[in-house]
């Protein structure tokens, strides 16, 4: 039987990560690219329902940043829901979420390398577009491997940019729906209502739009991997997830809303961001470039705090004897240097494949990771459920940030993840990547199996 492992142990690594950096990765740490540029796919198929959708996903995504802060707030630990996992159901689980976590950081890190670098490209066209790559990996990788409020800093001012930029649009879009500005003439309600309606595909679209969005709020979890590295773990990331979730609801939904009301939704054009399109049609000048630019910060963003939750993570799994020993070094100042180069390496290697084979191997990884993210959070309220009582009766004064209802809205959530995964399977879309995903996740749950079973024999 597993024998659980004490709720508190001691972390080796550094502690130089301050308030306002913990509250500034929560804000910007899910702001990125499949906010500025993504959310249009959403809106073709929802209409103004996508603020339903926004809703309805943001909703499923603060359950699990609810459950994830309270037992981080809790038990503080640089794995975070990997360890958290081991805690609540046995080494199997934390093995197999923490290497999933990871292998779906170091290939989504591909993504926003090479999108980074296309962005650099067309602005220096003289520098390649892998030049530009090993430009960013090796200046983050350096980052990285120094003290961790470099991190901090990086994230910090990247996060109030992004977080600027959507107050910028929303107060702008806001007075244009009002008439205010200039060459601009009040629309009230004519875009939500007219086009087919508030629902024009009907409660479908909404749903619809809740597969288009629901994994675009994954990254909220770094928040709670780089706790176990702030000053005081338990008040600090209490702080941020409070701070966090409703903020960005009203981002993602605040967003959505001014959109639908300033351009009809059946305007959108697909590849272009919908933001790109307001701020033309409200006159901003340079509006392809500004967002440009965002978007190229939001990507950097996304690629820094990547490296550093896949290097946390595996240093977690090395820490517990699921991953190799070699990886535990760390620096005098708390740096785990081999975690951070391991994942480098790894990410480093998807960026190889997604330029070399954009639509054939690495299409096949990015399928294999694509709906990952909902086994994570699966274990999370499965673990949040096993844990608080755990807590209540062991450490209840630890309990600094509580679930709500819970263990109603616990199950709620549950059952809003597995819905999810049947709309998947009956969309076409969907179905492939959350079938190979399926696959990657049973392939990683066997090899944990197999290694309970030796465990076992060992024992014996």
């Amino acid at each position: 039987m597993h024998d659980a492992p004490p709720l508190v142990e001691k972390e080796p690594l550094s502690g130089g990560l301050k308030q306002r950096h913990l509250t500034m990765l929560g804000l910007g740490g899910v702001i990125g690219a499949g906010l500025f540029v993504g959310s249009g796919a959403g809106i073709a198929v929802a209409g103004p329902g996508i603020v339903l959708s926004y809703l309805i996903a943001g909703g499923l995504a603060m359950l699990i940043m609810r459950m994830l802060g309270e037992m981080s707030a809790a038990m503080p630990a640089s794995g975070a829901f990997s360890v958290h996992a081991e805690r609540a159901l046995g080494r199997w689980a934390g093995f197999s979420v923490g290497w999933l976590y990871w292998f779906l950081l170091v290939v989504v890190l591909a993504v926003e390398a090479t999108g980074a670098a296309q962005i650099a490209h067309g602005w220096v066209p003289s520098v390649p577009q892998w030049g530009w790559v090993l430009i960013f990996m090796v200046f983050f990788t350096a980052a990285n491997l120094a003290a961790v409020k470099n991190f901090g800093e990086f994230e910090f001012w990247f996060a109030t940019l992004k977080v600027t930029a959507i107050v910028l649009f929303l107060a702008l879009s806001v007075l244009a729906i009002f008439g205010v500005l200039p060459h601009t003439e009040p629309v009230g309600l004519t875009n939500l209502t007219g086009q087919g309606g508030f629902l024009p595909h009907g409660w479908s679209g909404v749903i619809s739009g809740v597969l288009a969005v629901v994994f675009a709020f994954g990254g909220l979890e770094v928040v709670t991997i780089a706790a176990a590295e702030s000053d005081d773990p338990a008040r600090a990331v209490g702080r941020a997830v409070r701070s966090a979730v409703w903020r960005i609801l009203f981002f993602y939904v605040g967003s959505m809303l001014v959109i639908v009301s300033v351009l009809p939704w059946s305007s959108m054009q697909p590849g272009k961001s919908p933001y790109v399109m307001v701020l033309d049609h409200i006159g901003v000048p340079g509006a392809g470039q500004i967002m440009n630019i965002v978007v190229f910060v939001a990507l950097l963003s996304a690629l820094n705090a990547n490296l550093y939750g896949s290097s946390r993570m595996v240093f977690s799994l090395a820490e517990r004897g699921e991953a190799p020993r070699g990886l535990l070094k760390v620096t005098r100042g708390g740096v785990p240097r081999r975690a951070v180069l391991a994942s480098v390496a790894f990410g480093f290697l998807s960026v190889l494949l997604n330029l070399k084979w954009p639509d054939s191997v690495f299409l096949y990884l990015l399928n294999a990771v694509g709906a990952v993210l909902l086994f994570v959070w699966g274990l999370i309220a499965v673990s949040q459920l096993r844990l608080r009582p755990r807590i209540e009766r062991e450490a209840p004064e630890r309990l600094v940030l509580r679930m709500w209802a819970f263990p109603y809205l616990t199950w709620v959530a549950l059952l809003a993840m597995g819905a999810v995964i049947v709309l998947m399977l009956t969309d076409a879309t969907a179905r492939p990547q959350l079938l190979w995903s399926a696959g990657a996740t049973a392939a990683v749950l066997a090899v944990a199996g197999l290694r309970e079973l030796r465990a076992r024999r060992s024992r014996r």
